[in-house]
């Protein structure tokens, strides 16, 4: 890892430098999952990871500047999910698997980055193009995935030809970001997590394929 990050004024990180940075976007992430990240203080910060405001400014010109580093960090990990799509069957049995683990990968990222990813998606929502290029980032690679697996049953004529990949595709991800950002809502409604994925892998299935799942 050293010599890959450097400070503020462009030097080299060694180790000990690159674990106060990372401590400190780790207080930092921890204290996001309890107050506005708009509330949070560079010395609110700093004192938590046992160092000093100067020390912050090293590596960080703020704290919205360590915001986005989180928030490209977790992009970066979210980058993965493309694996529960990529080279996945649709057919029979398997395509009712591919349709659970998608959701369940989906919604268990969003819990595991819950307080980052309300960061993200406010920042986006204000119209600040630095947080919406890293939303967009982190949907659409799934997106594309997506997308290249009902061409490949369109290709196979198992789905409509005038049905739109992207379309649904992108559609199919944007219900699947805003129920994994509400999963608490949905809790608080009565609705259980199973019921929730069992659901929501439904509407996946029906969405690629145009069909019920075959249990």
């Amino acid at each position: 890892m050293t010599g890959q990050v450097r400070t503020v004024d462009g030097r080299v990180a060694g180790r000990r430098g690159q674990a106060t940075r990372q401590k400190l976007l780790d207080c930092l992430s921890e204290m996001l999952s309890s107050s506005p990240y708009r509330d949070v203080k560079v010395i609110d910060v700093a004192r938590k990871a046992g160092t000093s405001p100067a020390t912050f400014y090293q590596y960080f010109p703020d704290v919205e500047g360590a915001v986005l580093e989180i928030a490209e960090e977790t992009a970066q990990e979210g980058a993965g999910l493309t694996d529960l799509v990529a080279g996945r069957s649709w057919a029979g049995k398997s395509g009712w698997q591919s349709a659970e683990e998608l959701v369940d990968g989906f919604l268990s990222f969003w819990r595991k980055n819950d307080a980052i990813l309300r960061v993200v998606d406010l920042g986006a929502a204000e119209g600040d193009k630095r947080f919406y290029k890293i939303r967009m980032k982190l949907i659409n690679a799934v997106t594309s995935s997506l997308a290249d697996s009902v061409k490949e049953l369109q290709a196979k004529g198992k789905v409509d030809k005038d049905v739109s990949p992207a379309a649904v595709a992108g559609s199919l991800v944007a219900m699947l970001a805003a129920v994994a950002a509400h999963q608490k809502g949905f809790q608080s409604s009565g609705v259980k997590q199973a019921e929730l994925k069992t659901n929501l892998a439904l509407l996946v299935h029906l969405g690629v394929t145009g069909r019920k799942p075959s249990k």
